[in-house]
């Protein structure tokens, strides 16, 4: 759909460069996906904690809380659940332009949402997590009771049971919780932050 005409981009005269420079730390979206009961917000909220220590200025997006505000009026169909990402990619790249290292975390079961997020950002901007996990593991786990409910026929369309979970095909970071705790899992992900240069701007 076209622009109309009376809308215009607007530009700051601060940069985001010069943000990142403030903050002597590279800004980009950590993007936690995999199942439900996986670990996705448990990981991603440990991870914040580590970076904050560090001096590294966050913030943190979840699936649950985005629904009790910005996104409370979409349901969890195919359509509402494809604008649900849609939405936080936009929020997303908004937190990347403002030098923040942004920590995502969102089933996010389709892989075309999250390359459409991919697309948005910059090179190096988007760090794909898969948080694999069997859905035997998340079963067990039922961190909200979810899968008791679809097991008592009280949720419909789940991902990983009667809806589709596509699993990433080339993520920059995988931690299997199967195997992996949550601090291994934390400290995988800090050691590619490390290495690649996330933690300071050169």
């Amino acid at each position: 759909m076209d622009e109309p005409e009376n809308i215009k981009w607007h530009y700051s005269k601060v940069a985001k460069e010069q943000r990142r420079d403030l903050n002597n730390h590279k800004s980009a979206v950590v993007w936690f996906t995999g199942l439900s009961g996986s670990g996705k917000s448990t990981i991603s909220v440990e991870l914040e904690k580590e970076l904050h220590q560090l001096g590294i200025r966050t913030y943190h997006l979840d699936g649950d809380n985005v629904r009790h505000g910005l996104n409370k009026d979409l349901g969890f169909g195919p359509d509402d659940r494809k604008e649900n990402i849609r939405r936080i990619g936009e929020v997303s790249k908004l937190m990347v332009e403002a030098g923040l290292l942004t920590l995502a975390a969102f089933i996010s079961p389709y892989c075309a949402d999250r390359d459409e997020i991919r697309k948005m950002m910059e090179s190096g901007e988007f760090i794909e997590v898969f948080v694999d996990a069997s859905i035997e593991t998340c079963k067990s786990r039922d961190p909200k009771g979810l899968y008791k409910k679809v097991r008592a026929g009280e949720i419909t369309g789940f991902t990983g049971i009667d809806a589709p979970y596509e699993a990433p095909v080339n993520p920059e970071i995988t931690v299997n919780t199967d195997q992996k705790s949550v601090e291994e899992s934390v400290q995988t992900i800090m050691s590619y932050l490390k290495t690649k240069g996330y933690l300071i701007n050169d």
